[in-house]
Formats: C-alpha cells, structure tokens, sequence
C-alpha cells in the first residue's frame, strides 16, 4: 500500500547521527560522532541494589501503573537537587516527570505552537530539538551563535518580528554542538529580553553538571520571577540515558497542560525508573558522583585535545569547551566538509558535519567530535585519522 503522509512529516529530516550509529555493529569502527556518555560513569551497582530492594519490598509499587505527573518523592528530589546551589525552581513552580528532556521540547512546540508558526532557536543546536519542533509544522528562526552565547542583536531582531516567535529554544551550558557556554551576562540579558517581548524560554540544560574548568554560573531560570523560562534537567548525562529521565520546571499552568498532553503520549514515565533514581538522589553522594565525572570527561577531554593540538599542527581550529561532550572543529576554508566527513568514514572514523546542527543544512566548515564515548586509544586512533585525511585535502 502506497502511505500519503501528512505535511508535517514531511518536514522532518532523520537524524545523520543515528544513521552514522547504524554503523556501529562494525567493531572496527571508532565513533566521535554519538552523544553518549561514558559507559563506565554508569552507577550500575546501585542502581542494581536499589532495583533488587524495590521488587522485594515493594513490586507492585514498581510494577504497576502510575500518576502522569511522575512519583511524588522524586519530584520533590528533583526541586531538592536543582536548588542545590541557587535557586532554580521557584515557590510557584511545579514539576514533571518525562522520559528524556526531547520530550519537554517536544510538549513545548506541542502546547505552544500552531501550524506556520516560528520558534527560535540557537543555530547550530541539537538536531533532535529541530525535529521535535518541526514535526508540528513550526518553522525554525536560527539565532546565530557566538563565543559567549546567542547573538543578542539577532535575538532581539527575531522576538520583535512581526510574527513573534512561540518560544526560544537554548542550551546554555557547553552546548550541542559547539561547546559554547553562554555567560551571566547573556543569561541575565535573554531573560529581559524574554520578558520584555513576551516569549517564553526553553532552557535544555542535559550538560550542566559536567563542567570540566572554570565556574558554575546559575541557570537563566534561576533569575525568573515572571515564569518565562522553562527549565528542562536531565538524568541521561549524568546517570544514565537508558532510564530515559528527566524533569520539566515551570509556572504551574503550564505543566498542567503538559500532563494532558503526556497523557496522550505515553501516560506516565518509567515508574521503575523513577523510584529507582529516587534513591540513587535521596540516598547515594550524588556530588561525590558528580566531582567523578567532573574528572572522568576532564582527563577525556584534556587528551583529545592534546592529541589534535599535535596532530593537526594548527591547521584546524576547536572550541574549547568548560564542559559537556563535545569539541568543535572548523577546518579549513579550501577543505570540502562532505568529502572530509565521507573519507574518514571510509578510514572507520564516524564524525558530525556541522550542517547537521542548521535550521536549513546549510554549509557549514566545523565539524563535531564526541570525546566522552571513546576509549584513550580510540581517540589517538582517531585524531590520527583526521590528521591524515586534513593532510590530504588540505595538502
């Protein structure tokens, strides 16, 4: 049978990314091209006592269906830990359970957006943030990136426009792809801006926690008094991604409305999961964790970028980011990107074209590199690879 699909389908693109991990199965191949965390920072012996505990004294509990909004004690864990050093979630504020954080993007465009309407989004971003937008049939204004966050000028250009964007999508802390970390300035200057122009913010936050130099800055949600930004934290990143846990905090309306619209998605998250994460919140170090991958994604980091400083000998340049998974190469002007990407797949290197992170795929010279999924001689193994394809095209 020949399937007619509807108009906003049409507008979504598949992710170049899980089509490069379709690949992985060839164990010959080295990946900078995913976004997983490292395997071993997964805390897989409590999280294996906490689920024996649970299914002996309680399975029903952990077995039975459950309310939309998620398990009232994790809840209250998830306030606990993102006010943990400055406000974050307010007095007004409630909270909701979801099964990742793209689901949260997904409910903004979902509650928030008409057909034809604009979102704006920083550009580069995460791919999948685009296709969680686009798929109601809401076009995407890109906000340029700079070094220290989103273009102000451009930002302010976008919200004023005749047709105001919905909502402005952003990861302020060592973003996807860039590694960019928007400074206090920038986070206090969006949220005048958000106010003033009356366009709510959707603050992805999935990499706070991984900060491997220089200081924690607060949320731009920590500075809202007008329930303009909505905050969406993740436990995929620092626990691990298959429980598929994260939270949503925002003004009260509109996580009643995001319940509705969960209810006829998926009625409730995992309610294992949840009651497992809420132990590993409530009773494990969860700081002590934390200074471990602070220091685990440091030394991977540190040792990619050592290898690409010897390796590349300047030809090519990186963001250095103060945290998250990622570096940003930008080759060189006269190096085709497509065939650059092409040549080290044919080497068994698997990378992201920046055209991946564009509203529009548009050309774009960097390039991004995943440092926390691969082993120390999968990264010299590698950086080797893209010295010697770079010598070759660059040559």
């Amino acid at each position: 049978m020949q399937l007619e699909y509807s108009d906003k389908v049409k507008g979504m693109r598949p992710s170049i990314i899980r089509e490069l991990l379709k690949q992985m199965s060839d164990p010959q191949l080295i990946s900078f091209a995913g976004g997983n965390p490292a395997a071993d920072s997964f805390p897989v012996e409590a999280i294996r006592r906490f689920s024996a505990e649970l299914l002996e004294q309680d399975p029903v509990g952990a077995l039975q269906y459950s309310v939309t909004e998620g398990y009232g004690p994790l809840r209250e864990a998830c306030r606990s830990f993102a006010n943990r050093r400055w406000p974050v979630v307010k007095a007004g504020d409630e909270i909701l359970i979801t099964s990742g954080s793209q689901q949260i993007i997904e409910f903004m465009a979902k509650l928030l957006c008409n057909e034809g309407d604009t979102a704006a989004v920083e550009e580069p971003a995460f791919l999948g943030a685009y296709n969680s937008i686009r798929s109601f049939g809401v076009r995407l204004e890109g906000v340029p990136l700079q070094a220290d966050g989103p273009d102000l000028e451009a930002l302010e250009r976008v919200f004023a426009a005749p047709q105001k964007p919905r909502f402005f999508y952003c990861i302020p802390n060592f973003q996807n792809p860039t590694g960019y970390t928007t400074s206090l300035a920038k986070r206090r200057a969006i949220y005048e801006l958000a106010v003033r122009y009356g366009v709510p913010v959707l603050e992805d936050d999935p990499y706070g926690e991984l900060r491997i130099a220089g200081e924690d800055l607060p949320p731009i949600k920590h500075f809202d008094t007008e329930g303009a930004v909505v905050y969406a934290g993740s436990f995929s990143k620092i626990l691990c991604p298959g429980l598929r846990l994260a939270y949503c905090a925002a003004q009260r309306g509109l996580i009643d409305k995001m319940v509705v619209a969960k209810q006829g998605s998926d009625v409730h998250t995992n309610i294992w999961a949840q009651r497992v994460c809420h132990k590993l919140l409530t009773e494990t170090d969860m700081d002590a964790h934390i200074r471990a991958l602070r220091a685990l994604y440091k030394e991977k980091a540190e040792f990619m970028m050592a290898r690409l400083d010897e390796t590349l000998g300047g030809r090519a340049s990186y963001v250095r980011p103060e945290g998250g998974m990622f570096l940003w190469l930008t080759l060189p002007e006269k190096v085709d990107v497509p065939r650059f990407v092409s040549r080290c797949l044919e080497r068994r290197l698997a990378i992201v074209p920046g055209s991946a992170f564009m509203t529009d795929a548009a050309p774009c010279r960097s390039v991004r590199l995943n440092f926390s999924t691969p082993t120390r001689a999968q990264i010299e193994e590698g950086t080797a690879i893209l010295a010697g394809v770079l010598a070759e095209l660059d040559g």
